[in-house]
């Protein structure tokens, strides 16, 4: 079996749908797409994709909301891979978020601003400038 990398998908949990989606278009400047869920899957879940590739390097994923799972800080931060985080960060207030942490070196690993979204999720932003 070959090597694959060690996350292939992550999941954002939200509890307002229309507010986050508007804040991560806004951010990113993407259109998210409604997920065909699967049969059984029930009422109560509701989720939305950012744009990618599944033949490119790097994982992709949705927002997701479900009755009884909390969106907020807890234990997996999430990097989203920007040109410039900087100027991806500069949008995040706007958009209804928080910066918590400008745009900081990593040294040779480029550069990251933190930032909490419109539900409470710690989210990081990358770049290589």
């Amino acid at each position: 079996m070959p090597a694959v990398n060690s996350v292939n998908w992550f999941e954002i949990y939200v509890q307002d749908m229309a507010r986050a989606r508007a804040f991560y278009e806004s951010v990113f400047r993407i259109r998210l797409e409604a997920l065909k869920l699967p049969e059984g899957s029930g009422e109560d879940l509701e989720m939305w994709s950012f744009p990618g590739d599944m033949e490119r390097y790097g994982a992709n994923g949705a927002l997701c909301r479900m009755a009884g799972v909390p969106s907020g800080a807890g234990g997996t931060l999430v990097y989203f891979a920007c040109e410039d985080c900087g100027a991806t960060g500069a949008r995040v207030a706007s958009a209804g978020g928080r910066v918590h942490r400008e745009k900081m070196s990593i040294g040779e690993y480029g550069f990251i601003v933190l930032a909490f979204d419109t539900e409470g999720n710690l989210i990081g932003l990358h770049s290589m400038q």
